[in-house]
């Protein structure tokens, strides 16, 4: 099958090439001039180029249009998520991806007025507050307990491995609200402001020695129960709520087809490397044909949903395919490079970063949903095999 993108899709395209080529330095410049390792600075440079997509109106661009968002179709996002992702634009952002989506469906007319303009403006910040050290996966375990307190609910519990939770100005919370419920029941989501007396952070690094999540603790911390969002002790069914935005995977392949860029020029500029290991050409050439793989997944997807469909096991099947290729990518630039590939910034006679990108690989098939997770999906949703 041959994938074609129609004259309006490819002119968007465009546009955003041209925007990233005006807007995003190289990344050589970020790491000189202290963007790219620094937290306060890389914080101030995201929010700043956020602002700016705000600005045209492609933050939130497949959101309803009565809500701020652009209201694009599911192939002009497909296109701006591979485009960002090939820039390695900063475009992460909690509060559209969760946040937003469940307060347009769930959320009062008072918290959609109050939180939503400012999530579009990047005004706020936000973390997700799902994950605890037993409940992870098997998200409906989590003991993380709100009790009702008059017009208040009183939390006690830990959360982790909370991403942004250290920088974010709210958090999106599940909590237990009934512990004699079932398990998928007696879970009431909120919106909680971190800056709340009570909340504790402790920051947790991973193995490329990088801040990003963190461990959360709550001691008696007080919400107002107007912070509720949906209905009580329904949360588990409000949990997982996505409108119908492109979730194709496609940012994989962009990141990594600009990764094999990166590794062929790299052998170009040092013959050497080729020289100690020939057979570095096959395995890059088995990356690249695996990229094709993984973005025609990611073209099908927003494919089947433009024309009104449900990708529910072929989205699975694509997240797994594209976070397990991109860690073969960075055993393939270790490999490439060998004893230099452990050699970390600072280092004289570093080429490339490559044990950063290899460190930080390695929970991409965790997040987002597991390898496993998704496994049992493709099986029971897509081939059809019990449960169990």
């Amino acid at each position: 099958m041959r994938f074609a993108f129609d004259t309006e899709v490819e002119a968007f395209r465009a546009e955003l090439k041209q925007f990233l080529a005006a807007e995003m330095p190289p990344d050589s410049q970020r790491v000189e001039h202290g963007v790219i390792g620094e937290e306060a600075l890389e914080r101030q440079y995201t929010f700043a180029f956020q602002k700016k997509l705000a600005a045209k109106g492609w933050l939130a661009m497949a959101w309803p249009k009565e809500y701020g968002g652009g209201g694009a179709s599911h192939m002009h996002q497909l296109v701006y998520n591979e485009e960002m992702s090939y820039a390695g634009a900063p475009v992460s952002n909690m509060g559209i991806a969760w946040v937003g989506p469940s307060l347009m469906v769930y959320g009062t007319e008072e918290q959609k007025q109050k939180y939503i303009p400012r999530i579009t403006n990047v005004e706020d910040w936000w973390c997700t507050l799902y994950s605890e050290p037993e409940a992870g996966s098997d998200l409906a375990s989590l003991k993380c307990a709100a009790v009702r307190d008059g017009d208040e609910y009183v939390l006690n519990g830990q959360k982790i491995w909370t991403t942004g939770g250290h920088q974010a100005d709210w958090g999106w919370l599940a909590a237990r609200t009934d512990p004699d419920a079932p398990k998928h029941k007696g879970i009431t989501m909120f919106v909680i402001d971190m800056k709340s007396p009570g909340v504790s952070i402790r920051p947790l690094y991973d193995g490329a020695e990088r801040h990003v999540v963190n461990e959360v603790f709550f001691e008696d911390v007080r919400i107002p129960a107007e912070n509720v969002v949906g209905e009580v002790n329904r949360g588990w069914y409000h949990l997982a709520v996505s409108l119908d935005f492109e979730r194709s995977s496609i940012q994989f392949s962009g990141a990594g087809r600009k990764t094999v860029e990166r590794m062929v020029n790299l052998l170009r500029d040092n013959p050497g490397l080729l020289e100690a290991k020939p057979a570095i050409r096959t395995e890059l050439a088995d990356r690249r044909i695996e990229l094709e793989v993984s973005t025609m997944m990611a073209y099908q997807i927003a494919a089947m949903q433009a024309r009104g469909m449900v990708p529910n096991k072929e989205a699975s099947i694509s997240k797994n395919f594209a976070s397990e290729l991109q860690q073969r990518l960075g055993i393939t630039q270790i490999r490439l490079l060998g004893m230099l590939g452990q050699l970390r910034n600072g280092s004289k006679h570093q080429l490339v970063d490559a044990a950063t990108r290899y460190f930080g690989d390695i929970p991409i098939t965790i997040a987002g949903g597991s390898s496993e997770i998704n496994r049992g999906i493709i099986a029971m949703r897509g081939l059809g095999l019990p449960r169990g």
